[in-house]
């Protein structure tokens, strides 16, 4: 797809990945409207020339929001990147099972929601793309980051099945998967980290090449592991 002229909406725009891809897609002529929940990244952006839409996506009801605002406008593309990362590790302590719920909700029922409210939009479209941005770890999970791991898995799954769906619609459904990136989210994290400004580079390729998937750094590594045996590439990941 050619992004120059394209309307698109890219959750999670303020900071990581997000912000890296907002700042490429512009480079390319895309007209962005990006989320985001923190106050000062947000107006950070706008000050830059983004058009900005303040949205909690942990919650329905910012969801809903972030719907209501949208209503009828045209949609060339929708990027669900927005994500939390959850401390769920029982040989810590307790975890809080309701920032598990916040993780859950943010990861994987924000992305149907938000693509079951503008599927309208996007097929009015001659031709529209949906992205869901999920991770390695849905391939393979991490013991520290169960919660995690499975809202992606989730979301890979559903991609997929939505794929299937779609097929001859003119919607393109990608799954970009990238690596541990250097991003606030990952900041303790003592991986080898791939920096940001790749991982948007390698997201943008997929979207102009309309690929089902984008397999980014360490995930290709990872994906042969699982092609070859499931067992080895679970063993290698669940050290972390």
């Amino acid at each position: 797809m050619d992004i120059a002229g394209k309307t698109i909406l890219l959750t999670g725009g303020s900071a990581g990945i997000g912000r890296e891809l907002a700042l490429q897609l512009r480079q390319k002529g895309g007209d962005i409207v990006l989320t985001g929940r923190n106050p000062d990244r947000l107006k950070a952006m706008e000050d830059s020339g983004f058009a900005v839409v303040s949205a909690d996506l942990s919650n329905a009801a910012g969801v809903d929001a972030l719907l209501a605002a949208w209503r009828a406008r045209d949609l060339d593309i929708l990027i669900n990147n927005a994500g939390q990362l959850v401390d769920h590790d029982f040989r810590k302590g307790s975890p809080d099972p309701d920032a598990a719920d916040d993780c859950i909700y943010a990861n994987l029922n924000a992305p149907i929601r938000l693509i079951a409210g503008l599927m309208d939009n996007l097929k009015a479209r001659p031709a529209a793309s949906i992205v869901n941005v999920t991770s390695g770890l849905a391939i393979a999970p991490a013991a520290r980051t169960p919660v995690y791991c499975a809202t992606k898995s989730g979301l890979r799954f559903y991609t997929l099945a939505l794929r299937a769906q779609l097929k001859g619609t003119g919607i393109q459904v990608t799954e970009a998967l990238p690596p541990v990136v250097d991003t606030q989210m990952n900041d303790g994290n003592p991986m080898k980290k791939m920096p940001v400004a790749e991982c948007a580079r390698q997201i943008v390729v997929a979207i102009e090449k309309d690929r089902d998937e984008a397999n980014i750094g360490l995930t290709k590594s990872l994906r042969i592991a699982e092609s070859l045996s499931p067992a080895l590439a679970k063993s290698l990941s669940l050290r972390f």
